[in-house]
């Protein structure tokens, strides 16, 4: 008998242990709320003792040895603890998506019209997103210092600290400097090249080999200083040509930049090499390629681009004070998820240094609120929405901003996610830079985190304040009541939330005459919604169709229809929130909120759109009667898939009644299913 498993990790090794093991598994995906396994032997699986594990809602054995274990919300973390488990190291290939995978990334995120702005956003965010713990707690770290200084209990700036203090500094000073060196493993994982390659290239330029170099002591070192930002910069010669030798801690943007190079050459080494030969040549030669061309070129290229960013600020404060004040707050959403403000550090404590206070960090403290206002507005929702996981993330990021004064939170953990709140979240920036400019400017004469804590060091102010809350409310309005999900995105999500707590609360049928809540007479005729039926043939009941999932009703209740023709219409009228690309499936919201799937066959996602002519395209107004899809029916049964369409009601729960007509023949148009409030 199975125990109940403690710990995340220990659940996902319990479930590889009831499949029988990495050895039997030949692929593993995962769709929204269900993990997917196709198995050498279905006979070695332990389903009763995987049904009693502790964060396992069911199990639904398939034929060809295919197993289906439905986790809910948590899926995407289970699956990525299993596959990161040691045992599953070369386990097996992933396999073709099945539709239920195709339905997830669909709801997953919405595509943009350029593709190529996507895939930058995608990159930053899966390079960064992996990270958000170690970000968060060393945030967390920096926060109770700047609290203990902010009360006069230590001087957190101090050059003459305890060594308590300095091993405290250590402790999260350990992920900002060593940073590039996670985004290279990261970023390099995302571009499928070995992420061990990409750290290695890194870390070579971050060695205390690479950073001794920097001294007038090293033989073949000349140094230079740059007035402006207050720092000395070296030159070496090696091999005869001169490289130009930074500290790369913290910096972002070198590995960003170095990794999108490593990529090309990686995988063009690949083409030249033979596979048997990959492990040895292909990493040797890469990082004898990659390390020169990072050290000599894109390293530096990352450095002068800071560099001349910090020249050209101050010189625009010297000369138009007030457009400083409004594009430093507009810059900084751009600047910080590539490491480019860091320079400008460099530039506040020459200002300090030289001028006796800072100029810089009172107008980037609107973009700070900006950002903390932006995510104020994400964990507004996620209370609205029911969303766990992002309620978590956003109360540690928040708590992060406003007493930390850290944005990465924020921003690597929400904002670069979601490209609907960057827009919103820069109408705040440019509110609080125009309220600095307009009141005269914000100055310091300390180097502060931009946080609640740290107001009173800044000049006037009453400005200030005025300023970032101004910023933070702007911000937090506009994303909480636009929502940072897109409308397709935000029904999706609901429909599966709903989709997941009717799973974990036992609900395994969908609502029907007989087991739905009595209405009121009255309300139950008055209150009726019809849908249509999307095409002519025999309707049968959910529990009658051959896929688990859909007979479960854990994507609502509805029915199916053995289909005449493959004439498939719209059963409603409304918008179009999914269209897949092979044709197979249609979402549709109406206008009184509900949500209808229409689903052509049972994974007939493999046939890759063959036999599917779409007539329609997402975002598209429908009426009821218009033509979604002509289907090949011939086609479908040849590729031996069940040709029944099912049409469901994804929000059922948020119903008094789902009542479908079963059991009748019925044409297309003719109503079949009755929707009640």
């Amino acid at each position: 008998m199975s125990t109940p498993v403690q710990g995340r990790n220990a659940l996902a090794e319990e479930i590889l242990r009831g499949v029988g093991g990495p050895d039997n598994i030949e692929s593993l995906t995962h769709c929204a709320t269900r993990l997917r396994f196709q198995l050498h032997d279905g006979a070695k699986v332990d389903q009763k003792a995987l049904d009693k594990l502790d964060g396992v809602m069911g199990t639904v054995p398939q034929s060809g040895d295919r197993f289906q274990i439905v986790i809910g919300g948590a899926v995407a973390r289970v699956y990525s603890e299993i596959t990161n488990l040691p045992a599953m190291v070369g386990s097996g290939k992933q396999q073709a998506k099945s539709d239920a995978e195709v339905k997830a990334e669909i709801r997953a995120k919405g595509r943009g019209r350029f593709a190529w702005v996507d895939n930058v956003f995608e990159y930053l965010s899966d390079s960064f997103r992996p990270l958000m713990g170690v970000l968060l707690g060393s945030s967390l770290i920096i926060a109770i210092a700047s609290a203990l200084d902010a009360f006069g209990v230590i001087d957190f700036r101090a050059a003459d600290k305890s060594a308590t203090w300095v091993f405290v500094d250590a402790m999260w000073r350990s992920v900002l400097y060593f940073l590039p060196i996670f985004v290279a493993y990261n970023a390099a994982k995302k571009l499928k090249v070995d992420p061990w390659v990409g750290a290695a290239v890194m870390a070579a330029v971050m060695t205390p080999n690479f950073t001794g170099m920097m001294s007038d002591k090293v033989p073949g070192v000349t140094s230079h200083t740059n007035e402006t930002l207050g720092t000395t910069e070296y030159v070496a010669h090696v091999f005869g040509m001169p490289m130009q030798l930074n500290d790369y801690g913290g910096q972002v943007f070198v590995p960003l930049l170095m990794v999108a190079v490593l990529a090309l050459v990686y995988k063009g080494l690949q083409r030249i090499f033979p596979e048997s030969v990959h492990m040895v040549f292909v990493p040797f030669f890469s990082m004898l390629i990659m390390i020169p061309v990072t050290a000599f070129l894109i390293g530096p290229l990352g450095i002068w681009a800071g560099n001349g960013l910090g020249d050209g600020l101050s010189w625009l404060n010297n000369n138009a004070p007030i457009v400083f004040a409004i594009i430093i707050p507009l810059l900084y959403p751009f600047l910080v998820p590539l490491g480019l403000h860091w320079p400008l550090n460099a530039l506040m404590l020459q200002n300090i240094s030289v001028l006796g206070y800072d100029f810089i960090q009172g107008p980037m403290g609107a973009w700070n609120f900006a950002c903390f206002g932006a995510t104020a507005g994400v964990l507004l929702l996620s209370f609205r929405h029911r969303e766990k996981e992002m309620r978590q993330t956003a109360t540690g990021a928040l708590a992060a901003g406003l007493f930390g004064g850290i944005s990465e939170p924020s921003l690597y953990g929400i904002h670069l996610r979601f490209k609907r709140i960057y827009p919103r979240m820069l109408v705040g920036c440019l509110v609080g830079g125009v309220i600095v400019g307009v009141l005269g400017g914000v100055n310091t004469d300390a180097f502060a985190f931009t946080s609640l804590l740290t107001i009173p060091v800044f000049d006037p102010m009453v400005k200030y304040i005025i300023a970032i809350t101004a910023s933070f409310f702007v911000s937090m309005a506009l994303v909480y009541f636009s929502d940072f999900r897109t409308k397709e995105e935000r029904a999706a999500f609901n429909a599966e939330r709903d989709a997941a707590e009717a799973a974990e609360r036992g609900d395994d049928a969908p609502a029907t005459e007989e087991s739905a809540p009595a209405a009121p007479a009255a309300e139950s005729t008055g209150t009726g919604f019809e849908l249509a039926a999307p095409v002519a043939g025999r309707t049968i009941g959910l529990d009658e169709v051959s896929d688990p999932v859909f007979a479960s009703g854990v994507l609502g209740g509805g029915l199916g229809i053995e289909p005449d023709d493959g004439h498939v219409v719209a059963p409603v009228d409304g918008e179009l929130v999914t269209v897949v690309d092979t044709g197979h499936a249609f979402g549709i919201r109406t206008v009184d909120g509900i949500e209808v799937l229409i689903h052509v066959g049972i994974d007939t996602v493999k046939m890759k759109g063959e036999g599917f002519d779409v007539r329609v395209e997402t975002g598209q107004k429908v009426t009821a009667g218009d033509v979604l899809v002509e289907v090949d029916l011939d086609a479908v049964r040849a590729a031996e898939h069940p040709t029944v369409t099912l049409m469901t009601v994804t929000n059922t729960a948020e119903f008094a009644a789902v009542e479908p007509r079963t059991g009748v023949h019925v044409s297309t148009g003719d109503p079949v299913v009755t929707v009640r409030r």
